[in-house]
């Protein structure tokens, strides 16, 4: 069984070395495949403790209902409409506030990295808000912009907003100086230094912020949604919670994490399309 020094320690073959693997029908292909069966099989293991649990009387039936009662009522919801109402509305808040928080703390960032005065001028601002969670100024949007959707975008956008921000300014700030220097060499502007050469090297880095910040939209608004809204898993948890309706409740919260597992790999799968340049 590999642990964990054993990869990292592991020698890793030179390219002959791997044609040569290919050659002997060593596929990459084989050891992907090995790793996603041993994913479905930590799947399957998780559903069958979660199926047989109540049912042999390790936690109590009512509390945590079989997992075949929790999917029943997952998919009368899904056919009665009532489950895409609630994500529909969820979804709609989560990517406005989602992509304000791109539009606005990318740009910005990248500024505070690359510009000396706007970094001074913003940093003791940004310390002081990055350090205030944003469920504990709720309130504050609350009594500011009412219990509408507007409140719970701006929470959002409050949530996704710093892990996007801090990380454009790592990236770009620890971009390496030789390739600045070699633009510098090759007459490139500062604005074409920063586009070609700073923002491409930064882009893994900041799409790591923005990963985390895909699963706070998600998070923060559920929590945003089970104060004041009539819509939005949030507010189907809180529901089905003091109406004593677990099945539903579970339902609605495997719905969420389902939507979050989406959001990462469809998040993972575009940083891999925008770093395609560093594998060649």
């Amino acid at each position: 069984m590999s642990d964990l020094l054993t990869e990292r320690t592991a020698a890793r073959p030179n390219p002959r070395q791997e044609e040569a693997a290919k050659a002997r029908a060593a596929s990459p292909g084989r050891d992907r495949a090995v790793a996603v069966a041993r994913g479905a099989a930590g799947l399957v293991a998780l559903a069958l403790v979660w199926e047989l649990a109540p049912r042999i009387g390790l936690v109590d039936a009512y509390s945590i209902p079989p997992l075949h009662v929790v999917l029943q009522e997952w998919w009368s919801m899904v056919l009665d409409g009532e489950l895409w109402r609630h994500v529909s509305a969820s979804l709609q808040r989560s990517v406005i506030g989602f992509a304000l928080a791109i539009v606005i703390a990318i740009p910005l960032g990248a500024a505070i990295a690359w510009y000396r005065p706007v970094r001074e001028f913003f940093t003791p601002s940004l310390e002081l808000f990055r350090n205030t969670a944003a469920l504990a100024i709720l309130p504050v949007f609350i009594l500011l912009l009412g219990l509408g959707e507007t409140s719970k975008i701006a929470i959002v956008l409050y949530a996704c907003f710093f892990p996007i921000l801090l990380s454009t300014i790592a990236g770009v700030s620890s971009v390496d100086p030789q390739l600045l220097r070699s633009a510098r060499v090759l007459g490139l502007s500062p604005v074409a230094t920063f586009r070609k050469v700073a923002f491409p090297a930064a882009v893994l880095t900041i799409f790591t912020g923005i990963r985390i910040s895909g699963a706070a939209a998600i998070l923060v608004l559920i929590a945003a949604e089970m104060i004041g809204a009539d819509a939005g898993l949030g507010f189907l948890i809180n529901y089905a919670q003091f109406n004593f309706l677990i099945p539903k409740m579970y339902a609605a919260i495997l719905t969420t994490s389902l939507i979050g597992v989406a959001v990462n790999y469809g998040l993972v799968a575009l940083e891999r399309r925008f770093s395609r340049w560093r594998a060649l």
